[in-house]
């Protein structure tokens, strides 16, 4: 079985914050469940983005031309265009008041992941992780050394979906779990060999964290229980094993 309970007690974060040692002291408490070596711990990007300081102040940013032009087709504050692009490698398309970017690490989703919501100030804006994977392992360690489990952990954030509306959270860093199940070559019930199932494991367990968590409750951090046959001893190939290569993407 499946659980997914979000961890009460954490404040709200900050920079320069330990989180490894805030998640740590939440879990002690009686209100929250022991963590153990089976469980995935699952934090949402804004929590570590501020701790690691990667949050932008609006009046400190100086529009180039090209973002006062794309601000004007989308109906945006310059600024925050800019920073969508300091945070973007390309931009696939911009329109209807959204950037589909590609950012520095590789992800396709909306403006860069560059978002105002939950922002610790008037003016700023959050970005993602610059290294999630490295995030995800830092977490990780920590939690190992001081309490002696080694859970995985899963750092995410919400992506549009093509052709249906709606969010869902996906990973962006992982450590310690397969992200990826491939039934390719098995069979299926009636003993069909498969040829394109590929279980995006850190995704589904990603969005099913998200069920635990209040979008306005301060939940950052949910524990999930009963993944155990995912979760492996090293840290493993990251959240990148998700991403699929420009050759092969068929809308690029």
């Amino acid at each position: 079985m499946i659980a997914a309970v979000a961890l009460q007690g954490l404040p709200e974060i900050s920079s320069d914050d330990d989180l490894a040692a805030l998640i740590q002291a939440a879990a002690l408490q009686p209100e929250n469940t022991e963590l153990h070596d089976g469980d995935v711990v699952v934090i949402a990007h804004k929590a570590v983005s501020k701790a690691e300081g990667c949050v932008r102040r609006l009046d400190e940013v100086r529009p180039s031309a090209r973002a006062q032009q794309l601000a004007e087709e989308l109906d945006k504050d310059p600024r925050h265009v800019q920073v969508v692009l300091d945070e973007s490698s390309s931009v696939l398309r911009a329109t209807r008041g959204v950037m589909i970017c590609v950012t520095h690490h590789g992800f396709v989703c909306a403006n860069a992941g560059v978002d105002a919501s939950n922002a610790p100030a008037e003016g700023t804006v959050i970005l993602l992780p610059r290294d999630p994977d490295g995030s995800a392992r830092g977490i990780r360690a920590a939690l190992r050394a001081a309490l002696g489990v080694s859970p995985a952990v899963l750092i995410t954030d919400s992506f549009g979906r093509a052709w249906r509306h709606g969010q869902c959270d996906v990973a962006i860093g992982c450590a310690g779990l397969s992200p990826l199940d491939d039934w390719r070559g098995r069979t299926d019930s009636v003993g069909r060999e498969l040829s394109a199932t590929w279980i995006a494991i850190a995704d589904q367990l990603a969005s099913a964290a998200d069920l635990a968590r209040s979008k306005d409750g301060r939940q950052p951090v949910v524990v999930v229980s009963g993944a155990e046959r995912h979760i492996i001893a090293d840290d493993g190939p990251g959240a990148r094993a998700l991403l699929r290569p420009e050759a092969e993407d068929l809308f690029r």
